[in-house]
């Protein structure tokens, strides 16, 4: 399965196959036709209130990932996404500034560990 993350404020690629947003809000300053978004797919974000407590603070992110995981268990988006992983390649976008600590990072774990 090729899954791959890329802030949204990165320039698109042909390269980034099938362009999912993970945010449950649309990233400041950037365009639709910017953004070239296959799909939003806010259901897949954390909830608001995950967010707003997360606050992108990298010393909770041990907490919000599991916090997340717990969101995630059921939701049947996330076999849509499998499915489109293991037929090309899937660039789950965001727009946190913090690459290492954000949702992408945690969803393409899920999705790769198929749990």
């Amino acid at each position: 399965m090729s899954i791959r993350i890329k802030r949204v404020y990165e320039p698109a690629s042909d390269d980034d196959g099938y362009r999912v947003l993970v945010d449950r809000i649309w990233p400041r300053g950037v365009s639709k036709q910017q953004a070239r978004l296959d799909e939003w797919d806010k259901e897949l974000a954390p909830s608001t209130e995950l967010r707003t407590w997360f606050g992108h603070d990298p010393e909770r992110f041990e907490e919000f990932r599991a916090r997340y995981v717990a969101e995630l268990q059921g939701n049947p988006a996330l076999d849509g996404l499998r499915e489109r992983g293991r037929h090309g390649v899937l660039t789950l976008v965001y727009s946190a500034h913090d690459e290492e600590h954000n949702q992408a990072v945690v969803l393409r774990d899920v999705l790769n560990s198929g749990s």
